[in-house]
């Protein structure tokens, strides 16, 4: 008798293959699903690797255009920034991922849902605060905090011998000293030693500046309602106007000229520091550039207050609470404030930089007239 329905989190790595092959040791029937966000993937190997190891099914769903429209837009909006420098690229990837993982289970009546994270980290606490939100019937199965499970797989020796006995293919290569999380927005890699300096061949995304061009790149981003509806490259004339292709492009743009690297120790929800590296080029360009437009447009006394607000839902989204009540009315209010942010922000990217060269909007509350005349001089008396 089968234990009932779970949907996996799955990526095709070494973990989440084990994880698929020890659910069904277990009884479970598996549903694999692995959401496509940007990262580079095979997912034709991957969908049949899964198939291989027994899944029931596999869905695998391109959820990149989503991923920036719901997710990534609001941050900008918000100026989403965690401890004043991570841009929160992983952190709001998990609820885009774990609300299509709940929509597949109640399609597919599934009882349980599970994943891969760690008992040590942020993602655990993410994509089940998402599943429990948006399907409070669910139970979720988090193999890495199940006894019977972290004791059988204490290393990644346990997990490649296991790999090996199951039949699942294990990687050829030396796994590398870090772990390493991308998608759209960025790639994270966690190091476990803090003196170590990062080596070069670290970065995917983004040239070391150094090495970046000789000649910059000069960008005009529109927006509205505080989010970005067209860039132009005023250089060569290309320009893109869909969600999906504006951000792809600032990536391309900010990774050629090295922009958006940042080495950090944070401070995780559950209580430990840890050492990330991230690069963030598409990110890093457009949190400049609103933050020009939104001082540009929008009232000194809402934009303060509005100021408190993105440091509170950073935090929130940081901790996985993107789906709790605080984190649904926070954005809302966010999004009010962004209403009159609207313009056009021109910028120079260069070197590892990004300069803003200049701003113009309809919806403008600069007066050049009154910060340019000369006013009379009134002369106040100390009263006794």
């Amino acid at each position: 008798m089968s234990k009932g329905t779970v949907v996996l989190a799955y990526s095709g790595g070494l973990d989440t293959s084990c994880i698929l092959v020890w659910l069904k040791e277990q009884g479970y029937d598996v549903i694999a699903f692995l959401a496509n966000i940007g990262q580079s993937e095979d997912f034709d190997a991957a969908r049949k690797k899964a198939e291989n190891l027994g899944a029931k099914k596999v869905f695998i769903d391109d959820l990149r255009a989503e991923f920036v429209t719901d997710f990534i837009w609001p941050a900008v909006q918000a100026n989403a920034i965690y401890e004043d420098r991570y841009l929160l690229g992983t952190s709001i990837a998990r609820p885009c991922i774990a609300r299509r993982q709940v929509e597949i289970a109640r399609r597919e009546g599934a009882q349980f849902v599970s994943h891969g994270a760690t008992g040590k980290g942020n993602d655990q606490i993410r994509f089940e605060l998402t599943c429990y939100a948006l399907y409070p019937e669910v139970k979720v199965i988090s193999p890495w905090r199940i006894p019977e499970f972290y004791n059988s797989f204490k290393g990644r020796k346990d997990l490649m011998e296991y790999a090996e006995k199951h039949g699942i293919p294990v990687p050829v290569t030396p796994k590398a000293p870090w772990s390493m999380d991308a998608n759209l927005m960025h790639i994270r890699m966690f190091f476990c030693v803090f003196q170590t300096h990062a080596p070069g061949d670290l970065y995917l995304m983004t040239k070391n500046p150094e090495d970046s061009p000789s000649t910059s790149d000069v960008l005009e981003i529109q927006f509205k309602n505080g989010v970005p509806v067209k860039v132009t490259n005023m250089t060569d004339g290309h320009s893109k106007d869909s969600a999906l292709d504006i951000f792809s492009y600032l990536n391309e743009i900010g990774g050629k000229h090295g922009v958006g690297r940042i080495d950090i120790v944070e401070n995780r929800f559950i209580g430990m520091k840890s050492r990330g590296i991230y690069e963030t080029p598409g990110g890093t360009i457009l949190l400049k550039a609103h933050l020009d437009i939104e001082t540009f447009t929008m009232d000194k006394e809402v934009r303060r207050i509005k100021q408190g607000l993105g440091v509170r839902i950073s935090e929130l989204i940081y901790n996985g609470f993107w789906y709790s009540p605080e984190g649904e009315y926070l954005r809302h209010c966010i999004a009010k404030s962004q209403e009159n942010v609207e313009g056009k922000v021109q910028l120079s990217v260069f070197k590892g930089q990004v300069y803003i060269l200049g701003r113009e909007s309809p919806k403008s509350l600069y007066n050049e007239e009154l910060v340019s005349s000369t006013l009379p001089h009134v002369h106040q008396s100390a009263c006794c």
